[in-house]
């Protein structure tokens, strides 16, 4: 397929892709799902597993596989874009005794998914067609640990900004929480193509680059930005221009180092500065660009999704054992660390419930998984149906917990921190 071809099949698909997303999004939000759920529907429904399965004929016409390529690198338009906003979000309220918390939460977040994870693997060998030819059990297995210790870091920061919880205690520990497990996460996954592919150089660099990314952010790019777009000679369209410079080049760096283009895109927008110019820009980046490229990548994880393979009844098993696995590891070991620091159960519970949500973070390292011959249509598929399910728990979870357990204080502002009340006076 030539490019001038190529060009009205995109036009098309995104004007489908575009319509389907917002019309499940409506529907879904009927039921108080977020508009990022119905995107992932919406996704896997234009797929094989919907689309492919009652019209196989149109859906190849409207998605060739030629076009897959452009879906996906449209779709990291939409994401860095997104986070980019939600990096410049979760900057605003930075600095409220957060930190202890955080980490050990995020430490208990991901090493008992992980392991619970890995113990699953082990014990499907041998009964569930979930294994690559030539990729060893341990890759495997260590693979299959990290999609489930993975927090949906940007769907958890969408959520949280639609549900207004931006300022609420539970909502900044989860976005910190969030934040630490997929950075750690990404290094492990880098870690494991290291392993599967006999190389120490992409762990090398993903840990190496990432600490080089972080003091550049804290060190230089937030002075920078902030003389840079205070110029009262440069225009709105100057300051834009400057902005998506840094931006993509902050995507650039962290994609190549492995740790994929979210975590610069975050990065650049905790960096920029809190003035009323810069905060056009960030509107000006994010808004249309997230809302028009954002669905893409949703359909292009669908497109490899295929939930027909679920009919083999030991797949079906180990996919709802992995439900499980996944609920159990995050939301029960998010929950009781909480606790221990301190955390009152109200708070405890929807930090729990926030950092189950996996949905956009796990299909992108499936994704990766998948181009890198990690993972089968078989596990692709399990995996998503972990993702989708614990997404889609976040919202209605979080309205019981509302009705059940509300907050004294919802945004937690006047309260001393617990890791205050644990300091002896």
């Amino acid at each position: 397929m030539t490019v001038t071809e190529l060009a009205p099949r995109f036009f098309l698909a995104a004007v489908v892709i575009l319509l389907v997303c917002r019309a499940v999004s409506w529907v879904l939000a009927r039921v108080r799902q977020p508009p990022v759920v119905g995107e992932m529907i919406a996704g896997v429904l234009l797929g094989p597993s919907l689309l492919g399965l009652l019209a196989p004929g149109p859906e190849r016409e409207l998605f060739p596989p030629a076009l897959l390529p452009v879906l996906y690198v449209v779709g990291q338009v939409g994401l860095v874009a997104f986070m980019f906003q939600a990096g410049h979000e979760f900057a605003s309220f930075l600095g409220r005794g957060l930190a202890g918390t955080a980490v050990t939460v995020s430490v208990a977040g991901i090493t008992m998914p992980l392991a619970l994870g890995v113990g699953l693997t082990f014990l499907a060998h041998g009964h569930v067609d979930v294994f690559v030819p030539g990729v060893s059990t341990g890759v495997s297995a260590a693979f299959v640990g990290v999609a489930l210790a993975i927090t949906a870091f940007p769907m958890l920061a969408r959520i949280i900004t639609e549900r207004g919880l931006a300022g609420s205690r539970f909502g900044s520990l989860a976005l910190a929480s969030g934040a630490l497990d997929d950075v750690v996460a990404w290094v492990l996954l880098a870690a494991i193509l290291s392993v599967h592919t006999g190389r120490t150089r992409p762990v090398l660099e993903a840990v190496g680059g990432a600490a080089l990314f972080a003091a550049v952010v804290v060190l230089v790019l937030r002075k920078l930005l902030d003389k840079a777009l205070a110029q009262p000679w440069m225009s709105d369209e100057g300051r834009l221009l400057v902005t998506v410079a840094v931006l993509f080049t902050a995507a650039w760096f962290t994609d190549e180092i492995g740790l994929y283009a979210v975590f610069g895109a975050f990065g650049v927008g905790m960096a920029m500065p809190r003035t009323a110019a810069a905060e056009r820009v960030v509107h000006t980046t994010g808004f249309t660009v997230r809302i028009v490229f954002l669905p893409m990548f949703f359909t292009y994880s669908g497109l490899n999704t295929r939930f027909g393979l679920l009919g083999d009844p030991a797949l079906l098993l180990f996919s709802l054992a992995a439900v499980v696995v996944a609920v159990v590891g995050k939301f029960g070991a998010c929950w009781a660390t909480a606790r221990l620091r301190g955390e009152p159960n109200a708070v405890a519970a929807r930090l729990g419930t926030l950092m189950n949500a996996r949905g956009l973070m796990q299909l992108i390292a499936l994704n990766v998984g998948l181009q890198a011959g990690l993972v089968n249509h078989s596990l692709f598929t399990a995996l998503v149906l972990v993702a989708l399910i614990t997404t889609m728990m976040t919202a209605p979870l979080l309205s019981l917990l509302d009705r059940r357990l509300p907050v004294p204080d919802p945004v937690g502002s006047d309260l001393p921190s617990p890791e205050a009340r644990l300091t002896p006076q």
